[in-house]
């Protein structure tokens, strides 16, 4: 049974201030995406598909793609500017430098995709656990491709799941962070609203603002996305649907970004899609600031020592 992973790799680190998905992390100089992939492929993935910019191709592939296993198939996807839908009549604007976000980021690989597949961010580490979550789920996701259900009379033909961690589990030391608290029922994601200036203080726990500008208490096993997600080759249509009408409010603004958790969102309201929400104990690691590397470098140094990976 064949299951991908597509591991989104052509954005920049603002606030780190580099291209993290090159940087060297680990022990031996490997790059926080090489331990997504040994995860993936001990989980039982069996495909790779890197979304890429032209512009860093060659670097990439020559300091990141040469290290994998040759058993592994590796396919690229390149997200460029003026990749847009047929429906969108209207050109990228001249002035416009950057790519439009993860939701086309994720449209990119259209082509390339046809199984069950799961997404991840290249410059984030999910834990060994959170993958084999994921491909028991997407096994799942081919099992039953025809199946459907019906929610207040309107057929249900897409199901996609999302990875779910603690929010202890992913804050930084070193700063606040923006994540993603998920609100949860009978196993089934309903909405992710996102809480701003997250961090835990000695005496009053963990605060942050919600999506009004409010401060409020959060509690440390809430359940949030860190953009694991998995889904069907029919995700396709519905994201294009949605970039298209995102490019017919937004697409003269130079700055504008098409997110997959909006798009997801969306779907999920509209009830064209039902969310499953997949618990991971794992803890998620990420660079956040630039401080955070010493501190993702010796847990990944642990893991190796432990023999977990590269062994």
């Amino acid at each position: 049974m064949n299951t991908t992973l597509l591991i989104l790799a052509a954005g920049m680190g603002s606030r780190y201030g580099g291209l993290k998905q090159l940087d060297a992390i680990g022990p031996q100089g490997q790059a926080i995406l090489e331990y997504s992939v040994y995860d993936a492929i001990k989980a039982g993935f069996n495909k790779i598909v890197f979304v890429i910019r032209k512009d860093f191709e060659v670097q990439f592939k020559d300091t990141v793609a040469t290290r994998f296993a040759s058993g592994i198939k590796i396919e690229y996807a390149f997200q460029s500017l003026n990749d847009l839908p047929d429906t969108y009549k209207f050109k990228c604007p001249n002035e416009r430098t950057k790519p439009w976000g993860t939701a086309q980021a994720i449209w990119a690989a259209r082509n390339l995709i046809q199984e069950p597949f799961a997404v991840i961010n290249a410059d984030d580490f999910y834990g060994r656990d959170a993958f084999e979550v994921m491909h028991n789920y997407c096994q799942k996701l081919a099992e039953n491709t025809s199946d459907s259900t019906v929610i207040s009379g309107k057929a249900q033909n897409q199901k996609v799941g999302l990875i779910t961690y603690a929010l202890e589990n992913t804050l930084s030391s070193n700063g606040t962070v923006n994540r993603g608290i998920c609100a949860i029922e009978n196993a089934q994601l309903k909405t992710v609203e996102e809480h701003s200036e997250i961090q835990l203080e000695k005496t009053s726990g963990i605060k942050g603002k919600n999506s009004l500008g409010q401060w409020v208490s959060l509690d440390a096993t809430d359940r949030v996305s860190m953009n694991f997600w998995g889904f069907s080759h029919e995700i396709f249509s519905h994201i294009e649907s949605f970039f298209s009408c995102f490019l017919e409010a937004h697409g003269a603004a130079l700055d504008s970004e098409c997110y997959l958790p909006d798009a997801i969102d969306s779907l999920i309201q509209k009830q064209v899609i039902q969310c499953e929400a997949l618990e991971t104990n794992a803890c998620w690691l990420g660079i956040t600031y630039p401080e955070d590397k010493a501190f993702v470098q010796a847990k990944l140094s642990e893991l190796s020592q432990s023999e977990v990976y590269f062994q």
